[in-house]
């Protein structure tokens, strides 16, 4: 079986990092930094997106030189800063537990490539999973279907879910034709329970029963 993560929000906790390396760009400009909960509410829509929220909240007028300076500033940083993002809990006894039965793992992000070359390498993910898609990789992004597909057509598993936390994530599985588990914890906007998901899950240890589920039908 094929089983697709989203990364940021749904495998690791990294606003954390993500408001660090952004404050290093506001501190540059003599602005305020960004709290966790204003990372948190900016993440999932990629790099380029994030950058412009935290423009707007700060007030940085938005000229196209500015940000494109500032996220190339921010994907340099993230690729060569120590990153320390988080594995939510039970992710890592999860993975191995898949990996044990054979199943097909692979991670579609929006998350620019060389940052999420740079979790994945210092996270120990990149010996977890069978493949990666991430943002810059095809001309577009989730919500848009293209890499989630993409990303399905380089494994070998018969049947396919999709895993992730957030709105962007279940309008891609939707758009996919793919069934989706939903992580209640993460970075979704609205209520979890009224946002489009085939499963709903608040622990990684559920997901395990969610795919034998799958599999038993």
């Amino acid at each position: 079986m094929n089983i697709v993560f989203d990364l940021d929000g749904t495998l690791i906790d990294s606003a954390p990092d993500i408001r660090a390396i952004a404050n290093t760009l506001l501190t540059d400009i003599d602005k305020p930094g960004l709290t966790l909960e204003e990372t948190r509410a900016f993440i999932g829509e990629g790099a380029a997106v994030l950058i412009q929220r935290m423009m707007a909240a700060r007030s940085i007028e938005a000229e196209p030189d500015m940000h494109r300076k500032l996220l190339s500033t921010f994907i340099g940083r993230y690729e060569t800063m120590p990153v320390e993002s988080t594995f939510y809990p039970g992710v890592l006894r999860l993975l191995t537990q898949l990996q044990a039965q054979k199943h097909c793992l692979a991670i579609c992000t929006n998350k620019p490539e060389g940052p999420t070359r740079a979790v994945l390498r210092q996270s120990g993910l990149i010996d977890m999973v069978d493949g990666f898609i991430s943002g810059g990789m095809l001309n577009t992004c989730k919500p848009d279907p293209a890499m989630l597909h993409h990303v399905i057509g380089e494994l070998s598993g018969a049947q396919t879910l999709y895993v992730g936390d957030s709105e962007t994530d279940a309008e891609t599985a939707i758009r996919a034709g793919v069934p989706f588990a939903l992580f209640s914890g993460g970075y979704h906007k609205g209520i979890a329970e009224e946002i489009h998901h085939d499963w709903l899950f608040s622990h990684f240890d559920e997901l395990g029963s969610i795919v034998n589920q799958i599999i038993s039908q």
